[in-house]
């Protein structure tokens, strides 16, 4: 997901956004904020409104599209948290800036150019790739937009294009600026280094009794318990509502004659197949076979494996060229055919298996069937059943209660902490109701809590029948772990204090195969070094240090497996300019649009300065269903 955002914000949408933000934040809490327009307005730049329905479905559209990221629905809370209406309204802002500006200006576009404009966006090309006016209506209502809103609004895009062109179109970055920027992003290094790791220290003894107790003493919050609950759940799932037992056998008896064909398998063959290029080599081939040849030892002159021939077990419908399934049933167990003019080629079949028609008898399948009535019976039943516990829930009624009433499971959980884990440290298996575990920790012991949904078609109550608080454990409770800690600690001062000894005396001229030498440790060698882009032993902080000084530079750095690496930078290398290079123009495009960006950005700042901003706060919470603080 982290991944997914940085990607957006790269673009100059985002871009602008980001530098809008500081803005959109500052005006934020302004007073007085319904001074001057309706309540449907959500914000006003000098003249230009933007609309609450204008801002709410932008909102919506923002937070479906993270949702769908996600990989689930997020809540209003949640949107917020992520600064999902901010982002709305701040884009909001900045094009009703260009837009009053562009009034100002009295930029315009003629209906001709508009049509053009309309019909030439991708969105409404169809099959044919060629513009479709069904296919524009067919966008627009996905996006709920009316063909008339959707032309005043495209026509408002375009007049801010025009000014964005007029201030940022087209901008350059200056060839120096490049070269500078290219010679630091493509540079390369090369290191000499040793790695240390816990086996040039040595074993760490055993601490002793009053070094552990003051170690302990000093990082006490470290192992405190976590708070821990215990929650009683009740499940209704088809499962859980099934009854097996209600399933009359004459039923099943029935529903296995209706469904025979699902327990018929007809004749199959094991196949395999031998394409030839030409239906003459096919025929020399069968020829072969004719005077004695096998199957195989075609395969063998050909050098083909059984899996460049295997077709896999077929029945005669699994053919899509008749003529071969045909050819293929024709054929005994072991025989192969003649040549076969196939759709696609020529071929040879052979039939290593013939596996008769069968069908599996009622007694071998009656469970698998009265199982799959009392499931499709409790689909029906599930949907009313979670009305009437609903109901008892509101009546008060916990859920021993309800387990008691409505004949369903009530299970209590082990104690479990944040992370899922039991007084032991082990997980506790906690069933696949999405946001249970956040849920558990958010509610408290006597509160009623919203049911959540369980697998596909189930649901699922709970709720906190004990909370244990968190506490400071004493040390005997956590010996062995204070103890796994301190040598940790130990190990980690003991290795730093050695690779700072050994880079002192690098940084004072002693060669690093002297040092090794003595240290007994392997002089190694790290070439084409990239900044920014970690590389063997070298994680991000050491290659940090690597670029973070000339030619000779020498540095302890951890290493990217946690450990200690001494380096000194033995080469430096900076490829020769060339602005035409495909790396140096992707990074021409990107320092230009960059430039655009700022520009435009600072622009778009003034007039918000200047035509001023004023935020309906109390109508955008609304409209996100949030309560204005």
């Amino acid at each position: 997901m982290l991944d997914s955002l940085r990607k957006g914000a790269g673009t100059w949408v985002a871009k602008l956004f980001i530098a809008l933000l500081i803005f959109s934040f500052a005006i934020w809490g302004v007073t007085d904020f319904l001074q001057g327009f309706g309540q449907n307005t959500a914000a006003k730049v000098g003249e230009t409104e933007v609309s609450i329905f204008e801002f709410d479905r932008t909102y919506r559209q923002d937070l479906n599209r993270l949702a769908q990221q996600f990989g689930r629905p997020l809540t209003a809370e949640e949107g917020a948290a992520l600064g999902i209406p901010q982002q709305a309204l701040g884009r909001l802002i900045a094009e009703a800036a260009l837009s009053n500006t562009a009034q100002d200006l009295k930029l315009g576009v003629s209906d001709q150019r508009l049509a053009t404009l309309i019909q030439s966006d991708p969105a409404f090309r169809g099959p044919s790739g060629r513009y479709e006016r069904a296919r524009l209506d067919q966008v627009l209502r996905a996006y709920g937009y009316q063909e008339d809103e959707y032309v005043v609004q495209r026509r408002h895009t375009a007049e801010r294009n025009q000014l964005s062109q007029g201030i940022a179109g087209n901008l350059r970055a200056p060839v120096s600026y490049l070269e500078a920027l290219s010679a630091y992003q493509f540079e390369t290094r090369s290191a000499d280094y040793v790695l240390l790791t816990d086996a040039n220290i040595g074993e760490i003894e055993e601490p002793t009794d009053p070094v552990l107790t003051a170690y302990f003493d000093e990082n006490k919050p470290d192992f405190r318990a976590p708070e821990y609950r215990e929650i009683k759940i009740l499940s209704l799932t088809p499962e859980t509502v099934a009854r097996p037992d209600d399933i009359a056998e004459e039923d099943a008896r029935y529903e296995y004659e209706q469904r025979a064909e699902r327990y018929f398998q007809p004749e199959r063959r094991k196949v395999r197949q031998m394409s030839f290029p030409s239906s003459e080599a096919a025929q020399e081939a069968a020829a072969e076979i004719e005077a004695g040849k096998t199957f195989e030892d075609l395969m063998g002159e050909r050098g083909l494996s059984n899996n460049d021939v295997t077709l896999g077990t077929m029945s005669k419908d699994d053919f899509l060229d008749e003529t071969l399934g045909d050819t293929a049933f024709s054929l005994g167990q072991g025989e192969t055919s003649g040549a076969v003019e196939g759709r696609f080629s020529t071929v040879i079949l052979n039939v290593e298996e013939v596996l008769p028609e069968s069908t599996r008898p009622y007694d071998e399948v009656k469970d698998e069937i009265i199982q799959d009535l009392a499931a499709e019976q409790a689909e029906r039943e599930i949907l009313d059943l979670l009305d009437e516990v609903e109901d008892a829930r509101a009546g008060g009624a916990l859920l021993d209660e309800v387990g008691d009433r409505f004949s369903l499971p009530v299970e209590t959980l082990a104690a479990f902490d944040q992370s899922g884990k039991s007084t032991s440290g082990d997980d506790v298996e906690l069933p696949a109701a999405e946001g249970l575990l956040r849920a558990v920790f958010e509610s408290d012991v006597g509160i009623e809590n919203d049911v959540l949904p369980f697998g596909d078609q189930g649901f699922l109550w709970y709720e906190v029948d004990n909370v244990i608080p968190e506490r400071d454990q004493t040390l005997d409770e956590v010996r062995n772990d204070v103890i796994t800690a301190w040598k940790a600690d130990q190990s980690r001062t003991r290795l730093s204090e050695k690779a700072e000894e050994i880079q002192t005396r690098l940084a004072g001229g002693t060669p690093l195969e002297t040092l090794a030498g003595e240290a007994e440790l392997e002089v190694k060698r790290a070439e084409n070094l990239a900044r920014n882009a970690p590389s063997g032993d070298f994680g991000a902080e050491a290659m940090t240090a690597v670029f973070g000084g000339p030619l000779g530079t020498s540095a302890v750095a951890t290493s990217a497996n946690g450990q200690r690496i001494v380096f000194k930078v033995a080469e430096v290398a900076v490829p020769d300019f060339d602005a035409t290079s495909s790396a140096n123009a992707a990074l021409n495009e990107q320092l230009s649009q960059q430039m655009s960006d700022s520009l435009l950005g600072q622009f778009i700042t003034d007039r918000q300065n200047e035509a001023g901003v004023e935020v309906n706060e109390v109508g955008i919470s609304q409209a996100i269903g949030l309560n204005p603080q």
